[in-house]
């Protein structure tokens, strides 16, 4: 692509937005080689700064999320690079706790557009959306005063743009299961390795070790290039207490297994995720002294868009959008819905590039609902409400409402909902975003 394809030079924030936009029409994905090269030219930026580098299928975000959280408790500088956003672009790169302003954000975006105009005169091919973008990121972080970087992979791992850093302080792999399968490939062991693609020669891994056939592969893969590596499993910790506002676990070490740590989230999979990084903490700041207590307010206090977000009016918001993490967002409802009298409402759309069949039969199997409401996400790679209402149907003989609009989709969640039961939109992060978006709205009207 030249920048002749894509108009005259972005002159503010908005402008930059809707130019990273449009690149997916024009670019695709690259190798490592290429993203080196471009990294290069941007000048290196935040190669002097500590990286822990976290790939996995389901609950790379939240790890990533807790890893900063706790280093912020000690007074760590963090940054942090994420993906995808639910509202804003801006929600990707984050200095501290908070998203680079839009300000923070034309100025990186300048920097790296010049970059990649000179290489297209130079017959170097544009960089993707998600290489572009990560290129703002260490933009970003160049300039702030953050110590630790916390680099989340977008897809997979071993081809993703973000292993082009090659000398992390620690690499974590959170859990895998099926997805992205035309990418990644068909198997568990085939998208583990994909994943463990990010470990370093000599560079620690902190891994879930719950499925023994990625376990092996990552220990393969550790092992081959002299990794040190430490399997978590959920015997590391107890799960205490759920509810609607928490998960309550003990750790199984002999310092913290007397002591409740608490996660501000009703997913029982948060309890694992939050051990995977208080392990990975306790690496980072080995040679330390630590203050646990803080650690413990720090994961307390984390805040997560979209994963099991309650709402007011008894909307819970939740982006598993693959089997795994609904076999997960189920677990979790089972728990909570156990004492509840009404039976919920499931407020479901997905993408075509995901098993979103797997994804209803495992919701219609396990989660009993009093309706089943399907629409359709606002993407080109959307399912379309006829498509997604013929599949529930094949799996539910409860009601099933299909609607195009997800605005008219929700209104039609509430009319369904009656007065105790509760709404759960799950199937994909488009939906999770545009519930939000419309939530937003109707605050802001009010």
């Amino acid at each position: 692509m030249n920048n002749m394809d894509m108009g005259k030079k972005p002159l503010d924030y908005s402008e930059a937005v809707h130019y990273i936009n449009e690149l997916p029409k024009f670019t695709k994905k690259h190798t490592i080689g290429h993203t080196k090269e471009f990294y290069k030219r941007l000048g290196n930026p935040a190669a002097d700064r500590k990286i822990i580098h976290v790939a996995g299928t389901n609950g790379k975000g939240s790890v990533c999320t807790y890893i900063q959280s706790i280093l912020e408790s000690e007074g760590k500088k963090t940054g942090f690079f994420t993906s995808p956003h639910l509202v804003s672009m801006n929600e990707r790169i984050r200095i501290g706790r908070r998203n680079i302003s839009d300000q923070e954000f034309y100025r990186v975006f300048k920097e790296v557009y010049e970059t990649v105009e000179k290489m297209g005169r130079e017959g170097v091919s544009h960089p993707s959306y998600f290489e572009f973008l990560y290129g703002m990121g260490m933009k970003a972080f160049s300039y702030s005063d953050a110590e630790y970087i916390v680099l989340e992979t977008g897809l997979g791992g071993r081809l993703d743009a973000t292993n082009s850093f090659e000398h992390p302080v620690l690499t974590v792999i959170t859990s895998i299961s099926l997805d992205h399968t035309e990418i990644l490939g068909n198997t568990i062991e085939e998208i583990a390795g994909e994943k463990a693609g990010i470990i370093k020669p000599q560079v620690p891994v902190i891994f879930d070790g719950n499925d023994v056939s990625a376990s092996e592969v990552i220990k393969k893969t550790a092992g081959d290039v002299g990794a040190p590596c430490r399997e978590i499993t959920k015997n590391a910790f107890e799960i205490q207490e759920v509810n609607r506002k928490y998960i309550a676990f003990s750790r199984a070490n002999a310092y913290d297994k007397d002591i409740n740590w608490r996660v501000p989230v009703c997913g029982l999979y948060q309890a694992m995720n939050a051990e995977l990084s208080i392990q990975a903490a306790e690496y980072l700041l080995r040679n330390e002294n630590t203050h646990k207590e803080l650690w413990r307010e720090a994961v307390a206090s984390v805040h997560f868009a979209g994963r099991m977000e309650e709402k007011p009016g008894r909307l819970v918001i939740d982006g598993a959008h693959n089997p795994g993490a609904v076999e997960g967002f189920v677990e979790s409802v089972q728990a909570l819905e156990s004492g509840e009298k009404t039976l919920p409402v499931i407020l479901f759309s997905a993408a075509a590039d995901k098993s979103y069949e797997e994804m209803a039969a495992c919701l219609c199997k396990k989660l009993p609902a009093k309706a089943y409401i399907v629409t359709e996400i606002e993407d080109k790679r959307r399912i379309s409400a006829g498509e997604l209402g013929r599949i529930f149907r094949r799996y539910t003989k409860q009601k099933v409402i299909e609607r195009k609009s997800i605005r008219e989709a929700l209104k039609a969640a509430y009319e369904e909902q009656g007065e105790d039961g509760y709404i759960y939109c799950v199937g994909s992060l488009y939906l999770a975003g545009a519930v939000e978006n419309i939530l937003e709205g109707a605050v802001s009207d009010a």
